[in-house]
């Protein structure tokens, strides 16, 4: 098959196939460049605050508009539901995260990270009563982020708060990182959460097609070198079948 692949025609062949390919290349290429221009920046305003209850309810998964905004909420805080969190880091600082469990306005419970301290300094004095907080609200984390064995809790983990706080009814799904924190801790870095991209999808397609069409250009060259393989080979066989029936005896 590769001695007929080699003859002139064939490398020509070969040639025009490589010649096509690229140009198919060069397309997919410009195709894919004009996706990414034309790549839509979704903008949306995550630092004006908004009341909490007007983007998110109690019992429901966290839709992509809630997460990341700032807001404000207004509860009391349940004495005795703090939890520290280690592990953690904030600015690129260590530190151990502070997690208070709030009863909203509404009845339903949040969690809050009010601040950071210096790992192992341990809970110190917080106010209690009611509490009118701006954050921002961020999804919450997956408890297998802690080691358990070792018993550090590392993650924030909605899942697992409402297992250890006393009085749970309707829950928040996300948890809140609040702007200031009280005295005796430092504020937990809470940057806004990056823009999203969307592509453009038609001209990502038209890039995909025009690789495959390249792809299929060499294809065809190498399926017509091995029709032409073939097909010698089945001539060649019929003279072989020919000479032998000659040569019996009758």
């Amino acid at each position: 098959m590769w001695r007929i692949a080699r003859r002139p025609r064939w490398i020509a062949a070969l040639l025009l196939a490589l010649g096509v390919a690229a140009a198919f290349a060069a397309l997919g290429q410009w195709q894919l460049e004009r996706s990414i221009d034309a790549a839509t920046v979704v903008e949306r305003d995550t630092e004006t605050p908004v009341p909490l209850a007007s983007i998110a309810e109690p019992q429901e998964v966290m839709t992509s508009d809630a997460s990341g905004r700032t807001v404000t909420v207004e509860g009391t805080w349940v004495e005795g539901d703090e939890v520290v969190v280690t592990g953690r880091e904030s600015g690129g600082e260590p530190g151990d995260w502070v997690v208070r469990h709030l009863e909203t306005s509404d009845g339903a419970s949040l969690a809050v990270v009010v601040g950071y301290v210096a790992p192992g300094t341990g809970i110190p004095d917080l106010p209690l009563g009611e509490a009118s907080l701006v954050g921002r609200y961020v999804p919450s984390e997956s408890p297998q982020q802690s080691d358990f064995e070792a018993g550090e809790r590392r993650a924030i983990a909605v899942a697992e708060l409402i297992n250890l706080w006393r009085d749970v009814d309707l829950v928040y799904s996300g948890y809140l990182a609040v702007a200031d924190a009280p005295p005796g801790l430092a504020e937990i870095a809470a940057p806004p959460p990056e823009a999203d991209v969307e592509l453009n999808l038609l001209n990502l397609f038209y890039a995909i097609e025009w690789a495959l069409f390249g792809g299929f250009a060499v294809y065809l060259w190498w399926r017509l070198v091995r029709d032409e393989f073939e097909k010698e080979q089945a001539a060649l066989a019929e003279v072989e079948a020919a000479a032998e029936a000659s040569s019996e005896p009758a």
